[in-house]
């Protein structure tokens, strides 16, 4: 697995303060990207939580799968959570350090009480005394805000830095592009009512081994099942939403969202609705499985049309906490097909993620670049050397084409849909549930390139 160093630096430690004004909850920044450019230390909130309880245990339950591996737990994961200002909310975003879990807490404007909401994304401290701190915030307790440091903190600050290097692996920066492609399809399952989401949730185990199972709805409630059954819903690794236990109390209702179930397992997501917040958890279809190697990008990476169309849609994007797709079509020119191409070849350098509560994309900045993503990929770079090797050869008709490989070859035939299917291994196996293969990449640049 390729690693990369990637430093955090902050003026000082994220704590809970106690002064003269009451306690505050102080959350240090550190190198962010603004409508004005790039900030060693941005601020985005300077306010008081409505709830400071359930916001500070939603926060500890981020942070927490942040710091947690659930697929070889044994080696611990230390990755501070992105936050991002969309100017009506505040999104805090963590993966687990297996890449099989992601979270994000979103604290709407119902849940904040203050000065205008910022615009842009960095990353903030959340170090252990502060956990310690944040598990003993009580519901009575008035908790100010502050995301980020104050200008006169900054010009008169000349104290050491607080400096943090961690190693960062290429799969979780890959993480963030698959999950708003996987997310993207799907809808509301299911939801039950703070009662039974509470029942429902303390009933799964926390431990042992992992298996994969699906819940259907059943009245007011959730019934397990062990297969696929109409209206099911994947739950794969249920021990992997232990992040939501600490949540439970201050819960207003749990929904559960996924795609039409089939008989392969598939991720999903589990969102528990707090007051003026909802904190997701979405699994990927196995506790050994993460996000980064679905290959759903992959489609979106290999075309040149798409890379075009991401340009011209970056520069429409603004921090938007809802990208309307139709809009954006009209604004750039383009179908909305296309749109969502370039959308998801912008998520591979971190500006795209998804909000299945309200069945649209967000926008938010992260310090990676699609190239990135693209030189890391097994499969895109097998693609290309293909391509340029001339191993791919359409049969009369074009619908079908040969693909020479060493000393064998594979057959890519695509139906009058649109859909493709391959006689190598990895289609066998995964269908296209895990992404195209190489073949079909290829042949898909190939008819790009004759277009």
């Amino acid at each position: 697995m390729t690693q990369s160093a990637h430093a955090y630096a902050y003026l000082r430690p994220s704590a809970v303060l106690d002064g003269s004004a009451g306690r505050s909850l102080d959350l240090a920044t550190s190198g962010g990207a603004t409508p004005l450019g790039a900030s060693a230390h941005p601020r985005f909130f300077a306010g008081f939580l409505a709830d400071p309880a359930p916001a500070a245990a939603a926060l500890l339950a981020v942070a927490g799968v942040a710091a947690a591996r659930y697929y070889q737990p044994q080696l611990r994961a230390s990755l501070d959570p992105v936050v991002t200002a969309n100017g009506d909310r505040l999104r805090f975003e963590s993966f687990s350090g297996c890449c099989g879990v992601y979270a994000r807490l979103d604290v709407l404007q119902a849940g904040l009480d203050g000065d205008e909401i910022g615009h842009g994304t960095t990353n903030v401290d959340v170090n252990n005394p502060l956990r310690e701190a944040l598990t003993r915030i009580g519901p009575t307790d008035p908790l100010h805000l502050a995301v980020g440091p104050d200008a006169l903190e900054v010009t008169s600050f000349d104290g050491p830095l607080v400096e943090r290097k961690v190693p960062l692996p290429e799969r979780w920066l890959r993480g963030f592009a698959e999950t708003q492609v996987v997310a993207a399809g799907f809808d509301l399952r299911g939801e039950l009512s703070a009662a039974e989401a509470v029942r429902f949730l303390r009933s799964l185990p926390r431990g042992g081994r992992s298996t994969v199972g699906w819940v259907v709805p059943a009245g007011k409630t959730l019934r397990p099942t062990t297969r696929p059954v109409p209206g099911a819903v994947c739950l794969p690794g249920p021990e992997r939403l232990v992040a939501l236990q600490r949540v439970l109390r201050h819960a207003l209702a749990l929904r559960v969202y996924g795609p039409v179930a089939g008989s392969a397992p598939t991720a999903s997501a589990w969102e528990v609705v707090l007051p003026g917040m909802r904190l997701t958890l979405t699994l990927s279809p196995d506790a050994s499985r993460g996000f980064s190697g679905e290959g759903g990008v992959l489609g979106a990476l290999a075309t040149a049309t798409a890379e075009r169309d991401a340009e011209l849609v970056a520069v429409l994007l603004a921090w938007e906490p809802r990208i309307e797709v139709a809009e954006l079509a009209e604004q750039a020119g383009i179908s909305a097909e296309r749109v969502r191409a370039a959308l998801t070849r912008l998520g591979t350098a971190g500006q795209i993620g998804y909000d299945t509560a309200e069945a649209a994309y967000f926008h938010r900045q992260l310090p990676y670049d699609a190239g990135r993503a693209e030189a890391a990929n097994p499969r895109l770079r097998a693609a290309r050397e293909l391509v340029a090797a001339g191993a791919v050869r359409f049969e009369a008709g074009g619908a079908t084409a040969v693909v020479t490989v060493d000393d064998h070859i594979q057959r890519v035939r695509t139906d009058e849909a649109g859909r493709t299917g391959c006689t190598c291994q990895w289609w066998a196996k995964y269908r296209g549930g895990r992404g195209p293969c190489k073949h079909v990449l290829a042949v898909g640049m190939m008819r790009e390139a004759g277009a």
